[in-house]
């Protein structure tokens, strides 16, 4: 059983030196309406063991619903008060039908539809449950993107235009010298990167590597290795490096990991009706570009947070922009906003490998959650069959 030691808001071990005088103070307030979260550390293990990238489809399946017994993490309670997603009207039989061929082909843990905030559609396979969490993989960035707005909002970080070494002073003489917050937050920083999930030299699966070898220092080791590819706000590469680069500037600016400011700023509004858990690395804050868990109505409920404009944590009109076409993939109709991949007919979301993704449908008012063990990382025909699904749905929505 994972041991569980309860630490007091505002004072988990993340010594972030960075903190100036008045951020600090700032940091008090924040930290007294938090409520206390729980450090989860999992049994020793083989590192050969926690390859996620490489675990078997049994291993998967299993251990996607149980991170916590693999990995240190947070565990951040529910919110004071739930919100209710009461019954809505069923989707027709013919796209409950697709949705069930889709989860069958696809290996998918379970889908929640929402529309005006309420649950038209709930189902759950490989053996999940409603109160069972699952894992996120990448829709933990666009989390972590909107703490990035809560800290804009909060007065934490002044500008998006900021030059990222004025948080992470670490980074100065790097390919991140002159590349601003705004520039990681879209991905458009031009530093090089390889994000190729099946190869094991890659930069995103050598990130465990400086884990083991630079500990603490790891997240900021690996980025400084990093060069420069093209200039600065030219090129978009996806880069689960430069996410986690937004969360030590939010957690340097805030003086708090994510976790913890996401007890506030998203557990809380959004109403989340289970806990909420939150991978560590080293310094003892959280993973931004990856990795928490929680259960699909809870994703749902991020989503229906998101689309109604996330009211008292971010900025007016931060979900709009954030989920806008900021970097455009040609005449595809898809592109990238912060840290939220947009779609055709201003639809956009967040996605996960393995199957994991919230869409967001503005027009339909409309949230559409899925958790899923997929064969591989990526599949461009399961996201394909996924959003013909939804496509279905807001056709046939009033």
């Amino acid at each position: 059983m994972a041991m569980r030691t309860a630490i007091l808001a505002g004072a988990a071990a993340l010594a972030l030196a960075s903190c100036t005088g008045s951020v600090a103070q700032g940091v008090e307030t924040v930290a007294a309406s938090i409520a206390p979260v729980e450090l989860v550390a999992p049994p020793e293990r083989d590192p050969s063991e926690l390859q996620v990238l490489f675990w078997n489809a049994n291993q998967r399946s299993e251990r996607f619903r149980d991170m916590e017994s693999w990995f240190a993490g947070h565990e951040v309670p529910a919110a004071s008060k739930t919100r209710a997603l009461p019954a809505g009207e069923p989707l027709s039989a013919e796209i409950q039908a697709n949705i069930a061929e889709l989860m069958a082909d696809t290996n998918a843990a379970g889908v929640m539809v929402l529309q005006d905030g309420a649950v038209r559609f709930e189902r759950y396979g490989l053996g999940l449950g409603a109160t069972d969490r699952w894992t996120s993989f990448s829709v933990a960035k666009s989390f972590t993107s909107t703490l990035l707005g809560a800290a804009v909002a909060d007065g934490f970080i002044a500008s998006l235009d900021d030059p990222v070494t004025a948080y992470i002073p670490e980074l100065v003489d790097s390919a991140y010298d002159d590349v601003t917050v705004r520039q990681i937050a879209t991905m458009t920083s031009g530093v090089a990167w390889n994000e190729d999930y099946t190869d094991p030299n890659s930069d995103v699966a050598q990130m465990n590597r400086f884990v083991v070898e630079y500990g603490a220092d790891a997240i900021v080791a690996q980025m400084k290795t990093l060069e420069r590819e093209a200039p600065a706000g030219e090129k978009w590469v996806y880069k689960t490096g430069e996410t986690n680069l937004i969360g030590v500037v939010v957690e340097n600016a805030v003086g708090l990991p994510l976790a913890e400011y996401a007890q506030t700023k998203i557990v809380e509004p959004a109403g989340f009706e289970g806990d909420l858990f939150w991978m560590v690395d080293p310094r003892g804050g959280n993973i931004g570009g990856c990795c928490l868990s929680l259960r699909l109505s809870d994703y749902a409920r991020m989503g229906q947070f998101a689309l109604e404009g996330g009211a008292g944590t971010v900025p007016e009109g931060w979900f709009a922009e954030a989920g806008d076409s900021l970097v455009d993939f040609g005449d595809s109709g898809f592109g990238y906003g912060y840290q939220w991949w947009t779609y055709p007919g201003d639809t956009y979301g967040a996605q996960g490998i393995f199957g994991q993704a919230i869409t967001i449908v503005p027009e339909k008012n409309l949230v559409f959650a899925i958790i899923s063990n997929w064969d591989t990382a990526t599949s461009n025909d399961h996201r394909a069959q996924a959003r013909a699904v939804v496509s279905k749905i807001v056709m046939s929505a009033d």
